[in-house]
């Protein structure tokens, strides 16, 4: 009798990272098939290269692996020690940029750089998020194109900080038209806004009745601009993509999908509103949470109220943090405090929606300059009549400008970062009005139809009550005198004749003997008078040393100042 042994061979359990998921082989088992099955994201392959399970790149699925006995190949093992240990920062200076970058700018390009262009920049608004970005850019100029997706009041800002940032001209091209004229795309820097970029889509009922939607290609920019091959996707305001059901945030994902770099920015605070997060990070890099159900069940502190599941609360929070620090990078104003100055100053161009109006009487306004220059200027009665004009001319901008404006204002206050106030400066009652009313669930004013007890009332609202936003001040009546140190952040709507009336008005939220920062916000008209005046301020304010008598003269001195741009 012929003895037979018995070999018993060992069960295959591997694991290998192909591309950007791991690849999942094994013997056929009821209870490793169970352990597969609880990896969020895990799929079934059935291919020529054998039948094997895939699932994404992340933590907790590397580890329940590498827990139940799969043996990890050599790449996988050192994804594992990268996600766990966090990012290297390699050290970067970047060189040749018209602005410097402060200390912390240069980490979060590094940040950018160690992930190899796939990464969220999370600081709070006024760090220079946009900058960053840029400066990423810079670093890289053999990747182009670049499309920038941003909301419409913002489209303006990036042209106008691309000029202001990278060296050199820049074939910048800032897309309009809800209809797209995909023969005309032909810059190295596309910036586009959400509203345009989806394709339009068409109600149809499935085969149960349902009503659903199909997209109809090439009737928005998305398909145009993947055909043009971007090799950066800079996502500006990313929280504007936190709905997977809205439009704008399928196309910008479709995008995201074709181009090897995605950079989104929000100053949103993802940890505290954690349901928000999920499709910004999945811009990025799907395998940080690759399941939404177990996202939101793990960091939305989900219930179900009797009629569907709420997602809108925040749980594990420190957990989300760990997990969030491997693909964002997020500091607080008072994290850099030490690295900024005292003011920091941004001009924010804004479309007018009544352009054409304000160039006729600006062509008006030349007209008549150029017949009166040298005929008795000096005269008070003609620089009475000159400065009527301009008045003129300023309201039509604050007026075309007023709707951008206010969105650029919500953006602000919603955004959550820090105190999420803004105190905001005008001259006319009603331009004022106007702001009131659109804020007035969480909007203070004070101008000079409100009495001194009025007064005190709206400074203690603003500096104590968290519900209360935004200060709406006159330049004369809030500028000078309040304490209004609950809000780091100043926007000027209106701006004044005098630069020492500007420095009043910014130290309303200036901590005299401590240090912080202000940040301070011209909202122009693009193209216009304010942007004339807002440079010649600038200048004077930079020579002035301390608040002037003699507010007259120098009023005087401006308007000539601006007379003669225009006539030059």
């Amino acid at each position: 009798m012929v003895r037979k042994e018995i070999v018993m061979e060992r069960t295959i359990k591997k694991a290998i990272l192909a591309e950007d998921v791991i690849e999942i082989r094994f013997d056929f088992d009821w209870d490793i098939l169970k352990i597969i099955k609880s990896i969020p994201g895990r799929k079934f392959c059935d291919t020529k290269k054998g039948k094997y399970w895939t699932c994404p790149v992340s933590i907790d699925g590397i580890n329940t692996l590498s827990n139940n006995g799969f043996q990890l190949d050599i790449s996988l093992q050192k994804k594992l020690d990268e996600l766990t240990n966090g990012v290297t920062l390699p050290s970067i200076k970047v060189e040749g940029l018209k602005k410097k970058l402060f200390p912390f700018q240069e980490e979060g390009v590094a940040f950018i750089e160690a992930k190899k262009g796939r990464a969220i920049i999370g600081d709070e608004m006024g760090l220079g998020k946009t900058i960053q970005a840029l400066a990423w850019i810079h670093l890289h100029p053999e990747l182009k194109p670049v499309v920038i997706v941003c909301p419409a009041h913002l489209k303006l800002n990036w042209e106008h900080e691309i000029k202001k940032t990278l060296p050199g001209e820049q074939n910048i091209q800032v897309l309009y038209g809800s209809t797209p004229a995909p023969f005309q795309i032909h810059g190295d820097i596309l910036i586009i806004n959400y509203d345009i970029l989806p394709n339009d889509y068409e109600e149809y009922r499935d085969t149960t009745g349902k009503k659903r939607f199909r997209e109809i290609k090439r009737t928005g920019w998305v398909d145009f601009l993947i055909d043009i091959k971007p090799q950066v996707l800079i996502i500006d305001e990313a929280h504007y993509c936190k709905s997977t059901s809205a439009f704008r945030t399928k196309a910008t994902r479709k995008l995201a999908r074709k181009c090897p770099h995605v950079i989104p920015l929000t100053g949103t605070p993802i940890i505290n509103r954690p349901i928000e997060g999920f499709y910004i990070v999945q811009l990025v890099d799907k395998g940080v949470f690759p399941d939404f159900w177990n996202y939101a069940h793990t960091y939305c502190n989900a219930k179900h109220n009797g009629f569907g599941w709420d997602f809108s609360g925040a749980s594990n929070q420190k957990k989300l943090h760990e997990k969030l620090k491997t693909i964002m990078i997020r500091r607080k104003k008072e994290n850099v405090l030490k690295e900024l100055p005292d003011k920091i100053y941004s001009h924010v161009p804004i479309e007018m929606d009544n352009d054409e109006e304000y160039r006729i009487a600006e062509n008006d306004f030349v007209t008549y300059l150029k017949k009166t220059r040298g005929k008795e200027v000096a005269e008070k009665a003609k620089a009475a009549e000159h400065l009527v004009r301009i008045e003129t001319l300023k309201q039509l901008a604050v007026a075309g400008k007023m709707n951008q404006a206010i969105q650029w204002i919500r953006e602000f206050i919603d955004s959550g970062n820090g105190s999420g106030k803004l105190v905001l400066f005008a001259t006319h009652k009603k331009v004022i009005n106007r702001i009131m009313s659109k804020f007035k669930e969480c909007a203070v004013k004070i101008d000079g139809s409100v009495s001194a007890s009025q007064r005190d009332d709206a400074v203690q609202a603003f500096q104590n009550e968290s519900t209360v936003k935004l200060l709406i001040g006159n330049i004369q009546a809030a500028g000078t005198g309040l304490t209004l140190t609950a809000a780091s952040s100043v926007a000027f709507l209106e701006l004044p004749w005098s630069p020492g009336e500007l420095v009043q008005a910014e130290d309303r939220c200036h901590r005299i003997g401590q240090k912080n920062s202000v940040n301070i916000y011209y909202l122009l008209a693009n193209n216009t008078m304010e942007m004339k005046i807002a440079e010649l301020l600038d200048r004077k304010r930079k020579v002035l040393t301390e608040v002037l008598d003699g507010k007259e003269v120098e009023k005087t001195q401006l308007l000539t100042e601006l007379m003669n741009g225009y006539t030059k």
